[in-house]
């Protein structure tokens, strides 16, 4: 639970739970952010296991692993 102990990542955790491979820009976009700030969010939550980064060229795509479901789904009916 401290890989979404975070109002950042919670709301990256249910941005990328609606947009299956939503980009960094696309989330930074999305959320109102910083680029360093959801960077360093999303990487805290790959190093937690609950999301999946695939690099494409320069962008970098975010999925949920099946830990990041159970987590998000979870944070929709809590």
């Amino acid at each position: 639970m401290k890989g979404i102990a975070n109002h950042w990542r919670i709301a990256i955790l249910l941005a990328i739970g609606k947009h299956d491979g939503i980009t960094l820009d696309q989330l930074v976009q999305q959320l109102d952010g910083n680029v360093k700030t959801i960077s360093e969010h999303t990487r805290r939550l790959a190093i937690a296991g609950l999301v999946h980064k695939k690099y494409i060229g320069i962008s970098v795509s975010h999925s949920l692993t099946p830990y990041g479901q159970r987590c998000r789904n979870f944070l929709l009916t809590f």
